[in-house]
C-alpha cells in the first residue's frame, strides 16, 4: 500500500487592507495628501531627504505609487546620489515603474503640492502614526485568524499575538538623538546625588566584599552568573535575590525555568532558617525548637516583595511581557532568570541554536536597558573549564556555552568556581570555600572574591576579612551572615504559624 503523504499546509496570504477596511466599514488609515507633501520636499530640499531617509520607511506611504516613488529615493540615497525630478524620474525608469507612478508630469506635480519644507517633521510624524495603525490593523487581522486555528497551541498562539503586536509598535520608533550636554547634566546630577547619598548606588547584593566592586547591581545592567551544573548558580542567585527583597525590601522578581516555585520557595526556607536541606525536605525529623525557628525566621522572607515566575521554557517575549507587567505594577527593580538556555528564543530560529541563544541574549540586555533595570541571568558552562589543564579549574569567558553574543551582550560576567569541584580539596573546610569571578566588568575593575558556601544550609557567606572592612564601605551585609537564629528579644510562639 502506497505511503500516504501529509498534506503540506498552505501558507496564509498577506492580508489586505483594503478589503479588511470594506469589511469594517472604514478605509485603512492613510493620508495621501501628506505623502505626496513629503516627497515633494524631498524632491526640493536636501535636508528634508536625511530626515525623511532616517525617521521613514517604504511601508509609511500607503498609495503604491508614492511607495515607489520613495524606494527609488532611497536607492539613490545609499548610492549618494542627489535626489531631483530628473534623478528620480531616471531611476523610475531604471526600475520599470516610471509610467506607473504616472510619469515625470507626476513628479512634478509633487513639487507644486509642498505647503511649507519647515514642516517636514509634523508630516513624517503624521505618516509613521498612520503606518502604526495600519500595522496594528494586519496585526489584529492575523491574530483572529489563528484564533480561529485548531490546529496552533494556545502558548503559541499567545507568543505570536504578543511577538506581532510589539513588533508592530517597535518597527516604528526611534529613539531620538541627544546632544552630549544634556547628557553630562544627566551624569552630573546623578554623581551629586551619589556623592550626597549614603549606601550604594545600585541593587545592594548582601555581600560586602562584592558591593565594594559593584557598588550595587547597576540600572541597565545585564549581569551573567555562570558555572557547572551543581557548582551552586541557583543558590548564589537566590541569596542575591533574597538579599535585595528581604534586607533592603527591594522589590526582586525570578523567572525560575528549571525548577517549581516550591522547590525555590525550600531552597530559601533552608537558607533563611539555618537548617539543613534534609530537615526542610521532610528527610530529616526536626525539633520542636527547630520548629520555632523556621517560623520566626521565615516572618521577614513572607513579608518580602519577592515575585516568582515557574514557567518552564518561557519564550523570550513572553518573558519581556511579563517583566514589563512586573516594573509598572509591583516596582520591580530587579530580576534574575533561571537560566538563560532554557528560555526559548524567536521561533524562526528554533534549528540555528547559536542565533537563537544569541537572540536571548540581546534581547536580556534590551529589556535591561528599556525597562532600567538590572537583570541576573544564569547560564551553564562548557567541560572545557573542568577538562582544562594548568588552571586549577577556574572557568574563562571563551567557556559561556551556545554562544559568544553572551560574553558580548553581558555588562558584567560572573562565574562561581568551588575547587572541591574540580577535585582540589582535600579537607571539610577547604571543600567550603568558594571563588567568585569577576571575569568582565565594563564599568569596573574584575576580581576573585573568596567566600563559604554552606551546601547544607544552600547559602553562601562572607569571609571574617571581607565583613571587617564593612565600616569602610556602604555595603550592608546579608543578614544570613549571623548564624544566631533568634535574637535576645525573642520570646517564641507555638507550631502552625499563618504567614
Amino acid at each position: 500500500m502506497p505511503e500516504q503523504k501529509t498534506p503540506r499546509k498552505k501558507a496564509q496570504p498577506a492580508p489586505n487592507l483594503d478589503t479588511i477596511g470594506l469589511e469594517m466599514g472604514n478605509k485603512p488609515p492613510q493620508a495621501p495628501d501628506v505623502e505626496e507633501a513629503v516627497l515633494g520636499a524631498m524632491l526640493l530640499e536636501p535636508s528634508c531627504v536625511d530626515m525623511a531617509m532616517e525617521e521613514l520607511s517604504p511601508s509609511c506611504f500607503y498609495d503604491q505609487k508614492h511607495r515607489m516613488i520613495f524606494e527609488a529615493m532611497t536607492d539613490l540615497y545609499v548610492d549618494h546620489t542627489s535626489i531631483d525630478i530628473i534623478t528620480v524620474s531616471n531611476a523610475l525608469l531604471g526600475r520599470g515603474e516610471l509610467e506607473t507612478v504616472g510619469g515625470p508630469s507626476m513628479l512634478a506635480g509633487l513639487s507644486g503640492k509642498v505647503g511649507s519644507a519647515a514642516h517636514i517633521e509634523y508630516y513624517i510624524k503624521i505618516l509613521k502614526q498612520k503606518n502604526i495603525q495600519r500595522d496594528l490593523i494586519t496585526a489584529s487581522y492575523d491574530i483572529l485568524r489563528d484564533a480561529y486555528d485548531e490546529a496552533i497551541n494556545v502558548d503559541d498562539l499567545i507568543d505570536k499575538a504578543q511577538t506581532k503586536v510589539y513588533n508592530a509598535i517597535q518597527s516604528n520608533v526611534r529613539k531620538e538623538v541627544q546632544d552630549i550636554s544634556s547628557v553630562i547634566n544627566e551624569a552630573m546630577s546623578d554623581i551629586q546625588e551619589q556623592q550626597t547619598s549614603e549606601g550604594l548606588s545600585g541593587v545592594p547584593s548582601g555581600f560586602v566584599s562584592i558591593d565594594r566592586i559593584t557598588n550595587g547591581w547597576q540600572r541597565s545592567d545585564l549581569i551573567i552568573l555562570a558555572a557547572r551544573p551543581s557548582v551552586g548558580k541557583t543558590a548564589f542567585a537566590l541569596n542575591l535575590a533574597r538579599n535585595a527583597a528581604v534586607d533592603h525590601h527591594i522589590p526582586v522578581a525570578v523567572f525560575s525555568l528549571e525548577m517549581s516555585s516550591k522547590q525555590l520557595v525550600k531552597r530559601l526556607m533552608t537558607s533563611e532558617s539555618g537548617l539543613s536541606a534534609d530537615k526542610i525536605k521532610g528527610s530529616v525529623k526536626m525539633e520542636p525548637y527547630e520548629w520555632e525557628q523556621l517560623e520566626f525566621k521565615l516572618r521577614g522572607l513572607s513579608k518580602a516583595p519577592f515575585y516568582i515566575d515557574d514557567t518552564p521554557g518561557m519564550q523570550i517575549m513572553e518573558f519581556r511581557t511579563k517583566a514589563k507587567n512586573l516594573v509598572k505594577n509591583k516596582g520591580v527593580r530587579l530580576i534574575v532568570v533561571d537560566y538563560l538556555q532554557l528560555m526559548q528564543g524567536p521561533p524562526e530560529l528554533k534549528a540555528m541554536r547559536e542565533q537563537e541563544v544569541a537572540a536571548i541574549s540581546r534581547t536580556l540586555k534590551a529589556t535591561a536597558k528599556e525597562l532600567d533595570i538590572p537583570i541576573i541571568a544564569l547560564s551553564q558552562l562548557s567541560r572545557q573549564a573542568v577538562n582544562r589543564a594548568g588552571s586549577a579549574g577556574k572557568p574563562l569567558l571563551s567557556d559561556l556555552r551556545e554562544s559568544g553574543s553572551i560574553e558580548q551582550d553581558a555588562d558584567m560576567v560572573i562565574f562561581i568556581h568551588r575547587p572541591d569541584y574540580v577535585g582540589l580539596s582535600e579537607n571539610m573546610e577547604d571543600r567550603e570555600k568558594t571563588q567568585i569571578l569577576i571575569a568582565k566588568h565594563r564599568n569596573g575593575e574584575t576580581r576573585d572574591i573568596d567566600m563559604v558556601f554552606k551546601s547544607e544550609q544552600i547559602r553562601f557567606m562572607e569571609m571574617d576579612e571581607a565583613l571587617d572592612r564593612l565600616a569602610a564601605s556602604g555595603a550592608v551585609p546579608s543578614a544570613m551572615n549571623d548564624d544566631n537564629p533568634f535574637p535576645s528579644s525573642y520570646g517564641g510562639f507555638g507550631p502552625n504559624r499563618e504567614f
